[in-house]
């Protein structure tokens, strides 16, 4: 049986078990009757702890897949396909109101050059925590903790699983990024 070893960029456990979550539903139409391996590497963005655009949320989780693509080219690694996440904010205005979503989203390629974004969806972040992340240049990570009275929320349910009372988790919402971006790779064999 075949093996196939998606690399992640990422060591934080929401994000590598979501491309896992992702691979089991999935994998049967990337590769049959292969087995799916993760390997996760703690690869740089290249944008800002927390990315204050759509624009930048793209580019963190591009460059972070191109990353493990050099790992791979210069280690002689057996990748087959590259995951960046990367989550942020995306600011739009409406009615003359500022509306700040927290968005998460993944990019993935493969050997051969195919690649695919893939989307979470966006969660409306409440004023005072949009006030702290965007006005005030918090980090995400440490704002939500504040907000929520709690420590390490990113490594457990993150912002999504506070903002939601558990509904969503980060790790829900990068589990859809990724079969998204696997989707956008899928429909162009076609």
């Amino acid at each position: 049986m075949d093996r196939i070893i998606v690399a992640v960029g990422s060591t934080r456990r929401p994000k590598v078990d979501a491309v896992r979550e992702a691979l089991a539903l999935i994998g049967p139409s990337l590769g049959g009757a292969a087995l799916f391996d993760v390997a996760a590497a703690d690869v740089p963005s290249g944008v800002r702890h927390t990315p204050l655009t759509r624009g930048e949320i793209l580019q963190g989780a591009r460059q972070r897949a191109e990353a493990l693509l050099r790992i791979a080219r210069e280690k002689n690694e057996p990748w087959k396909y590259f995951v960046g996440l990367e989550g942020g904010i995306d600011i739009l205005q409406e009615r003359g109101a500022r509306h700040v979503f927290l968005e998460n989203w993944a990019y993935i390629a493969d050997e051969t050059g195919r690649e695919g974004f893939g989307q979470s969806g966006g969660i409306l972040l409440p004023e005072p925590l949009a006030k702290r992340v965007v006005d005030e240049g918090i980090e995400l990570a440490a704002a939500i903790d504040e907000f929520a009275g709690g420590h390490g929320i990113r490594d457990a349910q993150g912002a999504w699983g506070v903002l939601t009372r558990n509904l969503i988790t980060r790790q829900d919402t990068y589990r859809t990024a990724v079969i998204s971006a696997f989707a956008a790779l899928l429909n162009r064999r076609r």
